[in-house]
Formats: C-alpha cells, sequence, structure tokens
C-alpha cells in the first residue's frame, strides 16, 4: 500500500506541506511539470517558485508564492493566512470574494476535475470554520482578493501533488500548534486560532515551548481533508523523504517532513476496553464473554488479578474496531457488574490472512496461512484435525505429525 506519512513536530501551512509534498515527485522532469502547471493556474500576478533552503543543516524546499512579486501574508509560521478571516464590514482598501467568487476561480483553473473538487472541499472546510468562529453563515464568509490567490495556490498545489503522487493511503502524527499569541486582522488571538481549532476538532494536537502559529488554517484544512488517520508512523518501507519548509526560525528545524512508502501489512486502530470484577462468577463471565463474541468484538480474555484489600479479581479485556465502541460497552455494563470500563486506542498490526484446501491421506483438510513483516505460517484447522482424530480414535498430535 502506497502510504505517505506526515511529521507534523512543527505544525503545518499549506505552503510547507506543498513543499514536502514536491520533494516526493520522482525526477526532476516531474517537479519541473508540477511548476509548469502551477504558473499556468490563471491566478492573476501569482509566480510559484520552489527554492532549496538549508536549516540547521537539513537541506529542504521553500515553497515561494509571490503575488505580484511580493510574498503576502506577513511574518508567519509559511505563509501568515489570517488574512483569510470573514470581515463583517466592507474593506475599502480591499475586495473580498466569496466562496462562490473562489469556485469560479477554480472552475477556470486548467487542472483535472479531480484536482478542482479536492480544493473546493478544502475551502468548504475552511469556509465552515470561519463560518463557525465568527457566527455568521457560510455564505457570508469573505476572502480577502490578495490572500485568496495566495492561499489558492498553496491549496491547489497540494492538491495537484496528492493527484501526482496518488497514496493509498495518508497518516500524519499529532499536530503541533505552538502556544502564546498571533495578530490578525480582528486584533490579538490565542494558538491556535479560533478557525484553526476548530478545523482540528477530533484531531489530537498539542502545544509546547515554541512561541507562535506553528498550525495555520489552510494548512490545518489541507490535513483535515486528505489526512486518513492521525497516529504514530506506520511500518512501512521508505522510499523518499521529503522536507518543507517554513519562513521563520526557531530552536527546532522549521518543516513539514512527509515519508512516502510501502506498508503492505495490514494496520489499523482498534479499541481496547477493558473492567475489574471481583464479585462475578467465572460462569457469569463466560456467559458473558460468549454475548461480546456475538457482538462481533476481536477478541476477549480475562486476567487473574489482585484488587483492593487483597480481594481476588478478574480483568475483562475486550478488542474491537472503533465503530463498535458505543455498542460493545453497552454489553459490558449489561452482562457484568462493573461500574466502569477503561477505554484505551492501539494500532494494531496484523500478518496477511487465509484459508486454502489440500488432499491428504485424511482426505481433504483446509489450512490457514499467514504472511507479513517477513514472515509465512501455515496452520491446519483444528475443528478438521479433531474431526479426523475422533474418526480414528487418535491424538490430534498424531494426526498433525502424519501430515
Amino acid at each position: 500500500m502506497k502510504t505517505i506519512f506526515l511529521d507534523l513536530s512543527m505544525g503545518c501551512a499549506g505552503d510547507m506541506l506543498s513543499a514536502a509534498l514536491y520533494e516526493l515527485l520522482g525526477s526532476n522532469e516531474e517537479k519541473a511539470s508540477y511548476v509548469t502547471v502551477m504558473n499556468a493556474l490563471g491566478l492573476d500576478g501569482v509566480e510559484v517558485t520552489p527554492e532549496k533552503t538549508v536549516k540547521m543543516g537539513v537541506t529542504g524546499t521553500y515553497m515561494s508564492v509571490r503575488v505580484n512579486g511580493v510574498h503576502e501574508g506577513g511574518d508567519g509560521h509559511g505563509h501568515h493566512e489570517h488574512d483569510h478571516h470573514h470581515e463583517h464590514e466592507h474593506n475599502h482598501e480591499h475586495h473580498h470574494s466569496s466562496l462562490k467568487d473562489i469556485e469560479n476561480i477554480v472552475a477556470n483553473m486548467p487542472v483535472s476535475d479531480k484536482v478542482k473538487k479536492d480544493v473546493m472541499s478544502v475551502y468548504a472546510i475552511l469556509a465552515q470554520a470561519e463560518s463557525t468562529a465568527h457566527g455568521v453563515p457560510v455564505t457570508d464568509i469573505h476572502f480577502h482578493e490578495v490572500g485568496t490567490l495566495d492561499a489558492i495556490a498553496d491549496i491547489t498545489g497540494v492538491c495537484v501533488l496528492m493527484e501526482k503522487i496518488a497514496p493509498d493511503k495518508v497518516i500524519a502524527s499529532p499536530v503541533h500548534v505552538g502556544s502564546g499569541y498571533v495578530k490578525c486582522e480582528h486584533g490579538v488571538l490565542p494558538v491556535p486560532a479560533p478557525a484553526t481549532a476548530n478545523i482540528l476538532k477530533d484531531v489530537p494536537i498539542y502545544g509546547g515551548r515554541i512561541s507562535g502559529e506553528l498550525c495555520t488554517p489552510t494548512g490545518a484544512a489541507c490535513l483535515k481533508y486528505f489526512v486518513n488517520a492521525f497516529a504514530d508512523m506506520p511500518v512501512m518501507r521508505v522510499a523518499k523523504t521529503g522536507y518543507g519548509m517554513g519562513k521563520k526560525d526557531f530552536e527546532q528545524v522549521n518543516c513539514v517532513r512527509a515519508m512516502l512508502g510501502l506498508s503492505d501489512e495490514k494496520s489499523k486502530d482498534i479499541i481496547e476496553l477493558a473492567c475489574n470484577l471481583d464479585d462475578m462468577t467465572p460462569e457469569r463471565i463466560s456467559f458473558c464473554t460468549e454475548r461480546l463474541f456475538e457482538a462481533g468484538a476481536l477478541d476477549v480474555y480475562t486476567i487473574p488479578i489482585v484488587m483492593k484489600k487483597s480481594r481476588l479479581g478478574t480483568m475483562l479485556c475486550v478488542m474491537c474496531n472503533p465503530e463498535q465502541r458505543e455498542e460493545i460497552i453497552r454489553l459490558i455494563f449489561k452482562y457484568t457488574t462493573t461500574i466502569g470500563v477503561r477505554e484505551n486506542i492501539s494500532h494494531r498490526y496484523t500478518l496477511k490472512r487465509s484459508i486454502g484446501k489440500v488432499n491428504t491421506q485424511y482426505g481433504e483438510m483446509r489450512v490457514k496461512h499467514s504472511e507479513g513483516f517477513g514472515v509465512e505460517r501455515a496452520k491446519y484447522e483444528y475443528e478438521d484435525l479433531a474431526r479426523v482424530a475422533r474418526g480414528i480414535k487418535e491424538s490430534i498430535d498424531k494426526i498433525e505429525k502424519n501430515l
């Protein structure tokens, strides 16, 4: 499975993400083609130029986006994108564009329909976040003209690169959002700014010692749209690594790191639920276990424990898929005496499994195959072994030995 892993330990801005993805392209010809596409979008006065940059000994790319020869957006993390915020009153110094205006611009760009759809989907996330932050309908959200061109270039760049790379899955680390305060047209706001905080709802984020805005609204919106899971880096065979550099310098190298590779082995997040029991008989725990398996639990097991006042107890542990969480929790409360259930999210790695049939001296038998992570295993199906053993009144060990 072609996988991109994004290291967001220094947050994310739109230009940093596009620069990191740009470095994942396979050849200089592909990179040159990308730059040609970006500078033929029809955005008045916009020039996109990838620039080799070295920060703290790390070589990467800074994606320079100039509008009429000027870097817009001030001195933010990458491009300071808070000039995209909603204007409550008309500003006579700038023309403002609505979401419909943005759609018209994007509709006329010489890119694929997929890229146009992706760009507008990212903008829809941005507009909804601004709508929530300012308490106005999405239709009333307006974007500064110059800031709009800058943001369209950043967002389109990310969408074009995602189409070119065509990953099967995008995984990202938790997002470092920075700390302190940031200045924008509405005044001084806490980090993360309201729009960014709205976009990153349900996404794992954290602050830290670094003062400043590390994740911009545009960067956050791109992440929300393209990232399939926010988790630790999966087991993968890395083929290329790209570094997308920000404009400012911090005590830590200011970049988004993108890693492209293959993660053939199956992995996914699962939920582990657990509770402690000291007043249930083994028979009742067994009955509960059967009901949980019937409900689709991946695994159910018990661990003997010593509880308060040295009471002997049992820890009931249940593994399930995230979408099963509420039903499994309901059943645990229904079939046990517990008054509390603990939850942990785990990253589960499994071998690829399949079942085949082989002809043996005992007739046709099923064989379970599993492989991955450099190992291969085969095992006869227990029920088939037991059937043969019962039929000839022999031990299962003897049957296996003769196969």
